[in-house]
């Protein structure tokens, strides 16, 4: 199977090819435009999509009532709340559409009997979900251990589609600083680049 949408499995080593094929059919295509919610907060996540096209964002009300930012979803990586999925509770976070978004979704039903039925998407669960704690980990130690412009150039660097698409002040809650932080940081680049 060469569907570049669900290579969040096929990269994984162990799946058979009728596995694979089984765990393709059992998603469903889904289109969102821009600003829709893919989930809301209070809401109890019933599936999770893989996004095909477009680029979509988690975010959280704080105590001030801010609006911050904290996850970028982009292509071919898999959107979900995994506390609200499987722990069967209301959500903290919101997720909504900063363009219009194509995915590919699962329901929790058909992904708890896929999952029991295959061995191996347990194990690609096990290991997919053991990369997500690294990843949101590395994120949380880099905010206290890494410059704010570090920040951003790792964020250019892995994720160009947000800092093309995504209105400056989502990308500075993500961040951390403020929009006028942000602001300095992206002129003092350019200017260095100009000087290079």
């Amino acid at each position: 199977m060469s569907n570049k949408v669900f290579e969040v499995y096929s990269d994984f080593p162990f799946f058979f090819e009728e596995e694979l094929a089984e765990i393709f059919l059992a998603h469903e295509k889904v289109v969102f435009r821009k600003g829709d919610f893919i989930l809301e907060e209070g809401k109890t996540a019933n599936e999770y999509f893989i996004l095909e096209k477009g680029l979509a964002r988690s975010f959280v009300n704080d105590f001030n009532g801010n609006d911050v930012t904290t996850h970028f979803f982009v292509e071919n990586e898999i959107i979900i709340e995994v506390s609200s999925l499987f722990q069967r509770i209301p959500t903290q976070e919101n997720i909504v559409c900063i363009t219009d978004c194509v995915c590919q979704k699962i329901d929790f039903d058909t992904f708890q009997n896929l999952y029991h039925k295959i061995q191996n998407l347990s194990e690609w669960g096990r290991a997919w979900m053991s990369n997500e704690l690294f990843t949101y980990k590395q994120r949380s130690v880099e905010m206290f251990t890494l410059s704010a412009t570090k920040r951003y150039l790792n964020l250019l660097q892995h994720k160009p589609h947000v800092i093309q698409f995504a209105p400056l002040k989502q990308i500075a809650s993500y961040l951390g600083i403020t929009d006028t932080s942000l602001s300095r940081i992206r002129k003092e680049l350019v200017s260095h680049s100009r000087k290079v």
